[in-house]
C-alpha cells in the first residue's frame, strides 16, 4: 500500500493497510495507525504520532519544527487523533519546550485547504477549520468549534466548544463557549443556536444558554456578579458549564 515513489524512513511505525502516494516523505519517529490514507507530495516528520483512519491530502506538511524564534530543536512532539481531514496545503507543527511540548489534535475533525495549526496548540474533536484559516501558537480550540474561511487567532486564545467564528474574523480574546462570533477584531453576536440544534441540544437547554449569554453580555454585571448567577443555573442546566469554564479559565479576557 506504499507507493514506490514514497521516501519512508525505515524507522517509521506504519500499521498494516495504511496507504501512502507517490514522492511523500515519511520521517523517522512518524507512527501511523492503520486505515490511515496519505496522498503524495505530503511530508510528515516526527516525532509525530497519527492515529486511525485519517486522510491527508497532497501538499500538506504535518509534523514539522516550529516557527517560533525560540526554537533550538529539542524533541518536542505532535500527536494526532483519528477519522481527521487533512486537506491540501495544511501545515501542523510540534511544540515547544516553553509549554508542554506537544501539539495535540483530537479526533474527527476537518482542516480545509491551507489551514495552519501552529505549535503547542490543543484542538478537541468535531472540530471545522475552513480554507486559509491561520491558529497561532498555544491556541486552544474546544470540541466542535468552527472557525470560517481567513480566521486568524491569536496566539494563546482559547475558543470554547460550539463557537461559530465568521469568515475573515481577528480574534484577539478568548471566545466563549457556544458563542457566535465576527468581525476584525471579533465581537460576539448571541449563541450558536443553529449548531446546537443539530447536536441534539434540547429546546429548554437552548433557552437556558441564550438567558447565560445575555446575563454575561446584556446584563451590566460585572463578570463576578454574572458568574454567580451563571452558576445558580448550572444546578437545573448543566448545559451552562461549558459557557462558565471558559470564562473562569480565560487568560487574555473573553471578547467584549
Amino acid at each position: 500500500m506504499i507507493d514506490s515513489r514514497a521516501i519512508v524512513d525505515p524507522s517509521a511505525k506504519i500499521a498494516e493497510g495504511v496507504e501512502v502516494g507517490p514522492w511523500t516523505l515519511i520521517g523517522p519517529e512518524v507512527e501511523i495507525g492503520a486505515g490511515t490514507v496519505i496522498g503524495s507530495h505530503v511530508v510528515l516528520k516526527g516525532p509525530t504520532t497519527i492515529g486511525e483512519n485519517n486522510r491527508i491530502y497532497q501538499f500538506a506538511s504535518v509534523g514539522e519544527e516550529c516557527q517560533d524564534k525560540k526554537y533550538a530543536g529539542e524533541p518536542t512532539t505532535l500527536v494526532i487523533g483519528d477519522n481527521n481531514v487533512i486537506r491540501e496545503g495544511v501545515t501542523i507543527h510540534r511544540g515547544t519546550v516553553q509549554d508542554a511540548g506537544t501539539t495535540i489534535i483530537g479526533s474527527d475533525n476537518l482542516f480545509m485547504a491551507n489551514v495552519h495549526v501552529a505549535h503547542d496548540c490543543v484542538v478537541g474533536d468535531n472540530v471545522i477549520m475552513a480554507n486559509n484559516t491561520a491558529v497561532a501558537g498555544h491556541v486552544h480550540v474546544g470540541d466542535w468549534a468552527i472557525l470560517g474561511g481567513f480566521t486568524a487567532v491569536h496566539q494563546f486564545c482559547k475558543i470554547g466548544p460550539h463557537v461559530m467564528c465568521g469568515t475573515c474574523s481577528v480574534v484577539l480574546k478568548d471566545i466563549p463557549a457556544y458563542v457566535m462570533a465576527n468581525g476584525n477584531t471579533a465581537a460576539p453576536h448571541g449563541i450558536n443556536t443553529e449548531g446546537l440544534k443539530r447536536r441534539g441540544f434540547s429546546k429548554e437547554a437552548i433557552g437556558a444558554i441564550r438567558k447565560a449569554y445575555k446575563i454575561v453580555y446584556r446584563s451590566k454585571l460585572t463578570t463576578v456578579q454574572a458568574l454567580a448567577q451563571l452558576k445558580d443555573m448550572a444546578v437545573d442546566y448543566p448545559e451552562v458549564l461549558p459557557l462558565i469554564q471558559s470564562i473562569e479559565s480565560s487568560s487574555r479576557g473573553i471578547i467584549r
